[in-house]
């Protein structure tokens, strides 16, 4: 089991004789090849001692503690409906499992002894899962946790003897990062955006409140999580974006050195190191193709892939041969779908990405190579800001257009991370509840100079993470899906203004108008409400209102049900 591995990704070499001009595709690989490491990322360790669970109630639990019985520490749950087999030296247990969790050197188990009213605790450091059905039902299970269907003999073999080479310490890289200050999770109990967690195949991610939290030891670095995440808070570090920036200058810039009048548009080929590498390299590639390697194909985002564009390559291939999860794969596409969209807009014709099987590649290769290429490779570095980087790229692609006017707005699909907010005007109140809930301060009020109150708008801070939407006590809000191109995506925009409801007790500022006459129209019929003066007193300050039922003899006090003296 490898858990460390070299931050340093390199091109595949394939054999590529007789596929044309290859001197500026040579070059292009050997200027990645050269790059100097980039800065290490930080490590998780893990630990195990050889605690060994066997799960199961066939007779291969028997044969795996034969096998494993000198070599590590194992006990046994039975789940047979057949007496458990003698194992002498083994602790085996009958009952039923009431919940496991954990990885590598920290699995926890409850289980339930037949008739018994309690559960009981133990922990392992390694799982080995022979029942029907495995306990961890997620595409990817953790680390230290091998299941095997009663079918697979091979599979059954290769865990016998995988499982001794999982004792002692290891290490992997953190592959992300996270920022709690803009991520748009949720806000006052208002859930916005969910995207990383409903698409991690570990199910490292989980939300804590406002936040979310990731367990590193649970994470396999697909790096999903920050290539679905609207605002940036999630990003992917093995490599980081500016890293991989780093080689993608590299890769185009020395193919663009070397190629001459007939050399083709490179494309970008990401595959990742397994099933991906294996297909591609027995696949003869054109002189243009430009393959590099990724640990997962699902951290190849839209920063990524409109950056590649803007740097030059007439687009993108990411290659899968079907070992990723297939939220993935949706997740990758709709990336490519939004970028193509942006392209296409700008009057950049054709398909500039694709996502499909290496024996695909040359037909794919073929569409994109017919697509317009930004005429001026852009300058800028790719960073680890994603909403930067992906404002540099659109800039950059928009003042280098191949049409003589860039449209004002690009509609988008839902759920894309640009986007407008509509305010309906006749239900808002401008309770501002909405301007308080943002995480991202794209709804803001007036400020402290503003004359009246007012709801201000900065649309290039949105995510449309839909909190605002969810807060609103009026449903005034909607949400609008799109790119603005304007430099107004860069300013303060009013959405709604009122006029401002002062005391009417000592003149002190107590709301809006709107918001004050709505309230009145809803408590006017309550019966809590139909004592003299109790309506007047909503429109007083808290000071005033105090006042007010004091100084009213005829006011019943909650405390005695006696008038107040």
């Amino acid at each position: 089991m490898v858990l460390l591995r070299e931050t340093v990704l390199i091109a595949t070499t394939i054999d590529t004789s007789g596929l044309g001009n290859q001197q500026p595709k040579l070059a292009a690989m050997a200027a990645l090849a050269s790059l100097e490491p980039f800065e290490p990322v930080a490590s998780v360790a893990y630990q195990s001692v050889g605690r060994l669970l066997v799960i199961g109630g066939d007779k291969r639990v028997s044969e795996a503690v034969g096998a494993l019985g000198d070599k590590l520490s194992a006990a046994v749950i039975w789940t047979g409906k057949a007496p458990p087999p003698e194992l002498p030296g083994t602790e085996v247990r009958l009952g039923d499992i009431v919940s496991l969790n954990g990885f590598l050197g920290a699995f926890e188990l409850l289980w339930r002894r037949a008739g018994a009213p309690t559960s009981e605790a133990a922990s392992f450091d390694l799982v080995l899962d022979l029942q029907v059905s495995p306990v961890f039902q997620m595409p990817q299970p953790p680390q230290g946790y091998l299941y095997v269907a009663i079918d697979q003999p091979d599979a059954f073999a290769a865990a016998l003897a995988e499982l001794p080479e999982m004792v002692g310490e290891f290490e992997k890289p953190k592959f992300f990062a996270y920022k709690e200050s803009i991520c748009a999770h949720s806000r006052s109990r208002k859930t916005g955006c969910s995207k990383c967690i409903d698409i991690c195949s570990t199910k490292a991610i989980s939300s804590n409140g406002d936040t979310v939290i990731v367990d590193p030891h649970l994470c396999m670095g697909c790096g999903a999580c920050a290539t679905v995440c609207p605002s940036g808070a999630m990003s992917y570090q093995y490599p980081r974006v500016a890293d991989r920036g780093v080689q993608l200058r590299a890769l185009l810039g020395t193919y663009r050195d070397h190629r001459d009048v007939n050399s083709l548009p490179p494309v970008i080929v990401f595959h990742n190191g397994g099933d991906g590498a294996s297909a591609l390299a027995k696949v003869a590639q054109a002189s243009n193709v430009l393959p590099v390697e990724a640990w997962h194909i699902a951290s190849i985002g839209l920063d990524v892939l409109l950056g590649a564009v803007a740097y030059g390559a007439s687009g993108v291939v990411v290659i899968t041969e079907g070992s990723e999860a297939p939220a993935y794969a949706d997740a990758i596409k709709a990336e490519m779908q939004t970028g193509d969209t942006i392209l296409a807009a700008l009057g950049y014709g054709g398909n500039h990405f694709a996502l499909c099987g290496a024996a695909a590649l040359a037909q794919q290769v073929s569409l994109i190579q017919a697509s317009i290429v930004v005429a001026s490779p852009a300058a800028f570095h790719l960073s680890n800001d994603k909403r930067a980087t992906l404002e540099f790229a659109v800039e950059h692609l928009a003042k280098h257009a191949p049409i003589a006017k860039v449209p004002e707005k690009i509609a988008l699909a839902p759920k894309a991370m640009w986007g407008n907010v509509l305010v309906n005007l006749d239900k808002c109140t401008m309770c501002l509840a909405c301007a308080g809930a943002c995480p991202e301060s794209a709804l803001m009020d007036g400020g402290e100079g503003a004359l009246k109150p007012q709801l201000k708008f900065i649309e290039r801070n949105c995510v449309q993470c839909g909190i605002c939407a969810a807060t609103c006590p009026e449903t005034a809000i909607t949400l609008e899906p799109r790119l603005l191109m304007t430099d107004t995506r860069k300013k303060e925009v009013l959405l709604n203004e009122t006029e401002p409801f002062n005391c009417i007790g000592c003149g002190e500022a107590l709301g809006t108008r709107k918001l004050i006459d709505a309230m009145l129209g809803k408590l006017a019929g309550h019966s809590m409400f139909q004592a003299e003066g109790s309506l007047k007193r909503l429109q007083m300050c808290a000071d005033c209102r105090v006042i007010d039922m004091m100084s009213n003899k005829h006011e019943m006090s909650i405390l005695t049900g006696k008038p107040i003296e």
